[in-house]
């Protein structure tokens, strides 16, 4: 194949391949920021809902359904909602409401039970209600949910909220989770980021190269670990360690899911902190031994400055890591939506939150997971721009 032709077929598809992965990112990123904002600014359902359990037959306003297993949706303009149920051998049960259509989607008491067939009503949680008729065992219970829209969700109880129940009580406050997620970062952090940068530096500037390859190679290993195992091995040893250590009923804390975040972000930031140290010129290292600097003060004062980009782009890699950290944390934090007085208490991030309830949520609850979802991407953003800025301010000289 002529040569021209050649670039130019490989310049088409490189250029087509990367067109369609930022498409695909931005379609992922504009579902879940479309997910996530449906909640504030939408009733969590167009009307009433009504959801039967056990129940093979039955009537809504005169319509039949059979066996039916899904939502069954009332017009919104329907001020009265009459359900015919099957009894032995008689004409049917009859279960009657009304609905304050003004109401509707702003009070959870906009349903009145008028008669019930004999029914139990009960309120398991906000905007539900549940009609029961008993059967020969609990397992045989007839049950009729009656679901009702609920409001738009205020932005501000959602991201300043204290109290995370969102199936009873529909309480969706996040904060103590952003506090949780930030200390945990913070502390793998301040733990992790001086330790990378002193084993970088000693990799690159002080050991000997027959010793380099074998250490570079352990830790390429150890960054290649799944998450989970230091998860598992934070939950065999570290969560028992500060149990003793500091004497508190359980060793599932903040401390000890900073320990395991810190343990996990250290060989992605020793690998890309020793690649670029390598990388600044021998010209560098020359002109200041060359200078009377000792090699200690050459490789702090003189090759680490050179690698400030490359450096920071490792700290970047590991914040992003121990911000977006799921498993690990989900086996040694505790997992406690409480905002936290002190690192030996329990805690929960936004990860360990949508991981741990997307299997069951639904509705506003699965809709608020994917707030979440949203709030921690944003969070990952700013804190690499803040990072971004520092370097630009330090490659000028403002700092």
């Amino acid at each position: 194949m002529n040569r021209k032709y050649a670039d130019l077929l490989f310049r088409h598809l490189i250029g087509g391949t990367a067109l369609v992965s930022v498409l695909a990112l931005g379609a992922i990123l504009l579902f879940v920021f479309a997910q996530g904002a449906a909640p504030f600014f939408v009733s969590s359902s167009p009307a009433l809902r009504l959801v039967p359990q056990r129940i093979g037959e039955l009537t809504v306003n005169g319509t039949a359904y059979r066996d039916h297993s899904s939502f069954i949706e009332i017009p919104k303009n329907v001020t009265s909602v009459v359900v015919g149920l099957p009894a032995d051998g008689a004409e049917g049960e009859v279960l009657e409401l009304n609905v304050d259509t003004k109401a509707l989607g702003k009070n959870p008491d906009a349903v009145t039970f008028v008669r019930t067939a004999g029914g139990e009503v009960s309120s398991p949680e906000s905007y539900v209600y549940t009609v029961r008729w008993p059967g020969i065992t609990a397992a045989l219970d007839r049950k009729l949910h009656v679901i009702l829209p609920e409001p738009p969700y205020g932005p501000g109880r959602f991201l300043f909220g204290l109290e995370w129940k969102p199936v009873k009580t529909k309480l969706f406050g996040i904060f103590p989770m952003i506090a949780g997620t930030i200390l945990a970062s913070l502390g793998a952090i301040i733990l992790g980021v001086p330790i990378a940068l002193f084993c970088a530096l000693f990799m690159a500037e002080f050991l000997p190269a027959k010793f380099t390859a074998v250490v570079r190679s352990g830790v390429e290993l150890l960054a290649g670990i799944p998450s989970v195992v230091y998860g598992f091995f934070g939950l065999m040893v570290i969560v028992p360690a500060v149990k003793n250590v500091f004497r508190v009923p359980s060793g599932n804390t903040l401390l000890s899911a900073s320990l395991v975040l810190a343990l996990m972000i250290l060989p992605t930031m020793i690998a890309v902190a020793e690649t670029s140290l390598r990388a600044v010129p021998a010209a560098v290292r020359e002109a200041s031994l060359s200078l009377g600097a000792s090699k200690m003060q050459t490789a702090w004062r003189a090759v680490l400055p050179h690698a400030n980009s490359g450096v920071i782009a490792g700290i970047i890699l590991g914040i992003s890591r121990a911000v977006g950290e799921t498993m690990a944390v989900i086996l040694v934090a505790g997992n406690s939506p409480q905002l936290v007085k002190g690192p030996l208490e329990s805690v929960r991030t936004l990860t360990a939150a949508i991981a741990m309830e997307m299997g069951y949520a639904s509705g506003r609850h699965g809709e608020m997971l994917f707030s979440i979802g949203a709030v921690l991407f944003a969070m990952i953003l700013i804190l690499n721009g803040m990072i971004l800025r520092f370097r630009r301010r330090l490659d000028a000289g403002k700092l």
